[in-house]
């Protein structure tokens, strides 16, 4: 008889089977779309193979929609970056009471998340022709924000807009990087008479500047894929890509699908980017933190 013991069978961990789920999801609602997505971006209607899709991007409406877009993807997430980082800032390293912190970061988590058609009901009626901000501080204080040239419909009201999650997403990304600031390193400048603008110019603001770099990167694809808010809050009156691809592939006689799926096609490679972006440099960051 041989001594030779049994194969030894591998058998998968049942702890794999909880990610079962996550991945079907994954599948089902991101892999498989973007794969629509792209193939249909190179296909015409009857299925054959071109390029006129991708080609018919650089007509000037649609780069104008791209750079109209990537403007205020910019904006919101410059705008957002500041305000959240000193609003953390403030939280981590400031003195404000510990109390705060934990209801900071749970509104933030949810107002990071609320994005779409309530939150582009929310700002019409807060900050809409007939607002319920317009129209108190035209009745009480006399200010009409009309004249001033604010339309909740424009650029900067979108812009605006994008903020109420923009700021919140930034103070939950930035706050480990400022819990990761050691306080020895503080207490080291001093010693060496470092004040306290110097050690955030030469200590502090370089340690963290990959942290805020790939913040700003995230935000900005953020932004730049937030199609619903852009469509509920602007409908046609701006022209950006949410709204032109809206229009391609809405079902209607002019519409042109396999365009829509190239102006999609071309948000994905950009907001790839910015996520690569943000990856590499998040990455960068936490080696200087550990």
């Amino acid at each position: 008889m041989s001594d030779t013991p049994p194969p030894v069978r591998r058998r998968l961990p049942l702890t794999w089977l909880g990610l079962l789920p996550f991945a079907l999801f994954v599948a089902l609602f991101l892999i498989a779309p973007t794969m629509k997505i792209v193939l249909g971006a190179f296909q015409r209607a009857d299925g054959s193979f071109t390029f006129e899709n991708v080609a018919g991007l650089f007509t000037d409406s649609i780069l104008s929609s791209y750079w109209i877009s990537i403007k205020i993807s910019v904006a919101s997430a410059a705008l957002g970056c500041l305000v959240g980082f000193l609003m953390a800032a403030a939280m981590v390293l400031g003195g404000l009471p510990r109390a705060i912190r934990s209801p900071l970061l749970t509104f933030s988590g949810v107002a990071s998340n609320f994005a779409g058609v309530p939150l582009a009901f929310a700002f019409l009626a807060t900050l809409g022709p007939l607002g319920l901000v317009t129209l108190a501080l035209k009745t009480h204080l006399g200010i009409n924000l009309r004249v001033y040239g604010f339309n909740i419909l424009s650029f900067w009201g979108l812009t605006i807009t994008y903020l109420f999650f923009q700021i919140p997403l930034m103070i939950l990304i930035i706050t480990p990087a400022l819990d990761g600031l050691k306080r020895e390193w503080r207490e080291a400048a001093s010693c060496l008479g470092a004040s306290g603008a110097q050690y955030w110019r030469m200590v502090a603001l370089p340690i963290l500047f990959p942290s805020i770099l790939g913040t700003f990167a995230l935000l900005f694809a953020n932004a730049f894929g937030a199609v619903a808010t852009a469509i509920a809050l602007t409908g046609s009156s701006l022209n950006i890509v949410p709204i032109m691809l809206f229009a391609q592939i809405r079902g209607d006689v002019l519409g042109n699908p396999h365009l829509g799926y190239a102006m999609a096609f071309g948000m994905i490679l950009i907001t790839g980017i910015a996520n690569v972006l943000y990856i590499v440099l998040r990455m960068r960051s936490e080696r200087w933190l550990k």
